[in-house]
């Protein structure tokens, strides 16, 4: 029989807000449609991306001062980590992770480095609950055919899956929410889900309303542009709603809803992204129920899942691999431009120090003065442009190391528990 402590529900809410003030288009305006929307659909948790001004997060704290009374901002990186969370339920805890890499600092045109991206974490209680909601946001995939991000993606999606895997022991349910720029059959949204168990909210979904597939990137967005999405015939998903329970407390999802472009009665949307609702359902477990369910838990073998995941955990080690060898050789280049420079400004002094050093020579500089200073200039800006490289290359190679390390230590010990699979199984026939 099926007994139940309590049920409680909770509607989820998350949307990338595309909050790139002076950049991104009709930017007030949109908030204030947001704010509008949140405070009229009076959701539980709203999980907010790319809010990347903290005068829009204290903007719409404010609105929703009587709809969502505890609220968060996860400060982090040079602009912020763009993350906020409002809530009806109280905020018992937080916690931020910021992601060890995040794209480059030359490539000013993406912007992703400047934003520190991160993952936070707020505990919330839910009724007789504890529940973990993590908000994130990974760096986006700008080319499918040339994603020089990748190896930098799967770190991400790989320590995402640490931090919840290390803080959600004690929560009753896990909910994570945000733009993971993964398709949902990628490498890292593979990785993701197979290590921690969550369950996408629109493949579990009793009931879905909202863009065909559930994408969030689509072509009747007037924000998107086309050449984004032209490869794909609908568009994408890269936007979730992610869950699931524990011994104590059973979750499923019972529907999920996106936005379709344009608000109706607006002229543009929300965002360059759909926006997700899910309403979720917690079931809490009876004492004795929840001690049966972690005995059945504990006594399952899912050898099937476990060489899935070293599979996919290979194919995850091969991509941090290539990172480190793209890393290793821009580091060795950097390293060959600053000898090169070194070695210029050392032969421009030489030269110039000829008529002082010559016996009965006339001492003027062989070349103009103006032209010595500026090749000198030069020189120097080289110099200081390859070392901060240097460093830089220095500390992602080190961080793609340490990652694969990781990787290769769990790769092994999913190894050692495959092998134990058919020791397991005949002491089980045995027994039968």
């Amino acid at each position: 029989m099926d007994r139940r402590d309590s049920v409680s529900s909770i509607r989820v809410f998350s949307l990338n807000c595309w909050g790139v003030r002076y950049l991104s288009h009709h930017c007030a305006e949109r908030y204030a449609m947001i704010a509008d929307m949140l405070h009229r659909e009076k959701h539980d948790v709203v999980l907010l991306q790319e809010v990347w001004s903290e005068k829009d997060y204290l903007f719409l704290k404010k609105k929703l001062a009587n709809s969502h009374v505890h609220s968060h901002y996860f400060q982090s990186g040079v602009i912020g980590s763009g993350l906020a969370i409002f809530s009806k339920h109280r905020i018992q805890d937080t916690l931020l992770y910021r992601y060890s890499l995040n794209g480059y600092p030359y490539m000013v045109h993406h912007g992703d480095w400047f934003g520190g991206k991160a993952v936070g974490l707020a505990v919330l209680n839910v009724g007789t609950l504890t529940a973990n909601v993590y908000l994130t946001h990974l760096h986006a995939e700008y080319s499918r055919e040339r994603d020089v991000y990748l190896p930098h993606r799967v770190v991400q999606a790989w320590e995402l899956q640490q931090f919840i895997r290390h803080t959600s022991a004690g929560a009753d349910a896990v909910i994570l929410g945000g733009d993971l720029n993964m398709h949902p059959q990628d490498l890292g949204n593979r990785l993701l889900k197979s290590y921690t168990g969550l369950r996408d909210a629109y493949a579990e979904a009793d009931h879905f309303e909202g863009c065909e597939d559930g994408l969030t990137l689509i072509l009747d967005n007037p924000f998107i542009s086309k050449h984004v999405i032209a490869p794909f015939e609908k568009g994408i998903r890269i936007d979730y709603i992610l869950f699931k329970g524990s011994c104590r407390a059973d979750i499923r999802c019972a529907s999920m809803y996106t936005t379709k472009g344009s608000v109706p009665g607006h002229p543009f949307p929300y965002s360059d992204h759909e926006a997700l609702t899910a309403k979720l359902h917690l079931d809490s477990l009876a004492p004795s129920e929840a001690c049966g369910d972690s005995r059945a838990r504990s006594c399952e073998c899912p050898q099937e899942e476990v060489a899935q995941l070293v599979d996919i955990l290979t194919e995850a080690r091969t991509e941090v691999k290539v990172g480190v060898h793209c890393a290793r050789r821009m580091r060795e280049t950097a390293t060959r431009t600053g000898i090169m420079g070194l070695a210029l400004l050392l032969l421009e002094l030489a030269i110039a120090a000829v008529p002082w050093l010559a016996p009965g020579a006339q001492k003027t500089l062989p070349f103009p003065l103006t032209s010595f200073y500026l090749l000198a200039a030069l020189c120097l800006a080289i110099l200081l442009c390859t070392t901060l490289l240097y460093v830089f290359y220095t500390m992602e190679l080190k961080s793609l190391q340490g990652t694969e390390d990781q990787m290769r230590l769990a790769v092994g010990g999913l190894q050692e528990k495959l092998r134990g699979f058919p020791v397991v199984e005949r002491q089980e026939s045995v027994g039968k």
